[in-house]
């Protein structure tokens, strides 16, 4: 398995060094952007494994170009951590609304950096090493059909793309219905290792994920004080 390729859109020359450095001392290879105009032109160009995209940008912001990379069919898997100075609530569920996989908020240690980048790309391994695994078992509920093997999700037969966060998640309610998943039972599940993030931020991943089910969204029920089922 070759190195994977990280993009670092990223308009600062002294940060962008300071990342491209560590993650190259980390054994990946990578691109970088000044712009999220140079990225998208890019992502035209090169296979990307993981996208580390910075909120303040010349010309499209870094939530734009998330939403622009989330609407391209063969990114919607690639993995985005949305680096960005501020570290308000808000601007952090903004971030993941977006599309975002993860979020670093400057000034960041370079080692947990590296450490997320690693985190999200063993989840993406583990996607692909399940997609060669088509006789796993799918899990069928309502009229919608979850193929954890393929990473697909069908709603009367038509697919509903997902970000690998939001597959997550849905595979994880629906697997157990009627069963109540705790916000930090999610975000475990999620990240894989500890991980401070606030509870509104998964409310925002719930609410994205509702609204690209459509009908079927109102299957994810809230449990106040506690966290999410899947209606049974």
């Amino acid at each position: 398995m070759g190195k994977a390729n990280i993009l670092v859109v990223e308009d600062d020359a002294d940060i962008q060094q300071l990342v491209s450095y560590n993650l190259i001392k980390s054994g990946f290879n990578v691109t970088c952007a000044d712009s999220g105009e140079d990225a998208l032109q890019i992502l035209e160009e090169e296979t990307v494994d993981l996208i580390l995209l910075d909120l303040m940008l010349p010309g499209k912001n870094g939530m734009e170009v998330c939403a622009i990379i989330r609407d391209k069919q063969d990114c919607i898997q690639t993995p985005i951590i949305m680096l960005t100075a501020k570290s308000e609530e808000d601007d952090i569920v903004t971030g993941l609304s977006c599309g975002a996989d993860d979020y670093v908020t400057k000034p960041f240690s370079p080692r947990v950096l590296v450490a997320r980048v690693q985190a999200l790309l063993r989840r993406k391994h583990e996607n692909v090493l399940q997609e060669s695994r088509p006789s796993q078992e799918s899990i069928r509920i309502h009229s919608m059909e979850i193929h954890p093997g393929r990473h697909e999700v069908l709603i009367e037969g038509n697919p509903i793309h997902l970000t690998a966060t939001e597959f997550t998640i849905l595979e994880q309610l629906a697997s157990r219905p009627g069963w109540v998943y705790s916000r930090q039972q999610i975000i475990d599940k999620i990240r894989g290792y500890d991980y401070l993030i606030t509870s509104r931020a998964v409310d925002v991943q719930i609410f994205g994920l509702r609204k690209k089910l459509g009908t079927m969204g109102s299957c994810i029920e809230t449990v106040r004080g506690i966290g999410y089922r899947f209606k049974e």
